[in-house]
């Protein structure tokens, strides 16, 4: 199954919000989100990048919310629905974002050669975790822990006071499961050195 296939089929299997239909139908029909690359030059710095990612983080998410520690300890527990939210829909906000050229690379031979590459360049420059909640809020009402799990996933953000990081990680801990699936896709899973 590609990852494509499989990202649809766990939208439609898990998000059945009011508005999912009309978010599905934007990211099949009137975006490149199946087609775009996750990053302009590290994981997922491909054609379909972001898609593959998307879906390793919706993997690695539902192991980490898997560990006995996690459901004991901590007794952090999720809907299906807002695993696959966060999972699956944290970096739309990097929908269109990412355009085609080349850069020149000296080859082995010692020649410069034009190389494809991706480039970035966001014409909605509202953030990046923030840009996300923003684009699935005027499809679909997110929670309150889905809308702080999305818009802190990577674990910072901007240049704003560094203590609200550790507040949202603590207040709301399916953010702190989302950053940590999505640095363990991002650094382990898709790391091309790995």
């Amino acid at each position: 199954m590609s990852a494509r296939e499989e990202f649809i089929e766990l939208f439609t299997t898990h998000i059945h919000r009011e508005g999912s239909e009309a978010l599905l139908d934007y990211l099949q029909n009137k975006s490149d989100f199946f087609t775009s690359p996750a990053s302009a030059k590290f994981h997922g710095a491909y054609v379909g990048g972001l898609c593959d990612h998307s879906v390793n983080v919706y993997h690695c998410l539902r192991e980490y919310l898997e560990r006995e520690r996690v459901k004991e300890l901590y007794g952090l527990e999720y809907g299906e629905e807002s695993i696959a939210i966060a999972a699956l829909l944290h970096d739309v906000c990097k929908i269109g974002c990412y355009k085609t050229g080349t850069r020149n690379v000296k080859g082995p031979d010692g020649k410069w050669q034009a190389v494809p590459t991706f480039f970035y360049e966001d014409n909605l420059p509202y953030g990046h975790g923030e840009k996300s909640v923003y684009i699935l809020s005027g499809f679909m009402r997110l929670t309150r822990e889905e809308a702080m799990a999305i818009r802190w996933h990577m674990g910072f953000s901007g240049g704003e006071d560094a203590r609200l990081v550790g507040q949202a990680l603590q207040q709301y801990p399916l953010a702190f499961a989302l950053s940590v699936a999505d640095m363990e896709a991002t650094y382990f899973l898709e790391n091309e050195e790995a």
